[in-house]
């Protein structure tokens, strides 16, 4: 196994793939933002922006790597959906793929979002048509379609991972999942919205684990790191409070439903059909 060069290990999704690289005997190269705490790699290197760089920074940095695993990205919640910072990830992100080309870098593997999608069908597969409503998914969605292209004719194998509703380790504590843990934990009433909005969640080891596959597999193109399965936020929720025995502590309807949010959002492996 070659060397593998991560970007974002110390983000959300970041560090569960490092974890998940424990398992494959690579030799992991990290490249992150200074002051992380970052296990199992055989090489750090710290930086300011990951996305500040030129093309030659990254010719530089990807020498005898194998494989890119391109994680990082701004995901501050309540804000990167519309952040002009998307705009720099693109362009940062550009330059890093220029540079891994460059490099002799085998494959390159992109993480992007199912907000990419129409969303309106529900049930999306990796041909469900692509329809970006925020400059977050536009930028992912941009990012694609151009390394889906450009990267193939330079010899470099491409990979795109589209991620749906994560939780676990490390995440940020203002997300749903975690909010719940909190109130659950200090016996604090959570305030919902109706709850009945179908998610496609899993938990992030378990999405790093099918990252992983499907990267060290012959599989190129996008992909769809899902579950295949749908369940209510309500039920969630309540999954989340039985384990605290407090179901009395949801507070459904407390909180006005995004009229916008769609309604329900799946993710399908390629030629799954969901029962």
């Amino acid at each position: 196994m070659g060397r593998v060069l991560v970007t974002g290990a110390t983000g959300f999704v970041g560090q569960a793939v490092i974890r998940g690289l424990a398992a494959h005997g690579a030799d992991v190269v990290c490249v992150n933002r200074t002051g992380g705490n970052i296990k199992n790699c055989v090489q750090i290197i710290e930086t300011m922006d990951v996305f500040s760089h030129g093309i030659e920074w990254w010719t530089e940095t990807c020498q005898d790597v194998d494989m890119v695993i391109h994680v990082a990205w701004y995901a501050e919640p309540g804000k990167y959906l519309t952040s002009d910072k998307n705009l720099d990830c693109l362009s940062g992100t550009l330059n890093l793929a220029r540079g891994a080309a460059l490099a002799g870098v085998r494959k390159f593997v992109g993480v992007g979002t199912c907000f990419e999608y129409d969303l309106a069908p529900g049930e999306l597969s990796v041909s469900t048509r692509l329809n970006p409503v925020t400059p977050y998914a536009a930028a992912k969605a941009s990012t694609y379609v151009t390394l889906n292209q450009y990267l193939p004719l330079q010899g470099v194998e491409f990979l795109w991972a589209r991620l749906f509703y994560l939780y676990g380790q490390g995440e940020d504590p203002r997300r749903l999942v975690p909010y719940l843990h909190q109130q659950m934990q200090a016996g604090e009433r959570a305030d919902l919205t109706s709850g009945t909005q179908v998610r496609d969640f899993m938990d992030v080891d378990d999405a790093a684990a099918l990252l992983l596959e499907d990267a060290f597999s012959n599989r190129t193109g996008a992909t769809n790191i899902a579950s295949g399965q749908g369940i209510t936020v309500r039920a969630l929720a309540e999954q989340i409070a039985d384990h605290y025995g407090r179901r009395d502590l949801l507070n459904f309807g407390a909180r006005p439903d995004n009229l916008t949010d769609p309604p329900c959002v799946i993710g399908l492996r390629d030629t799954e059909t969901r029962i």
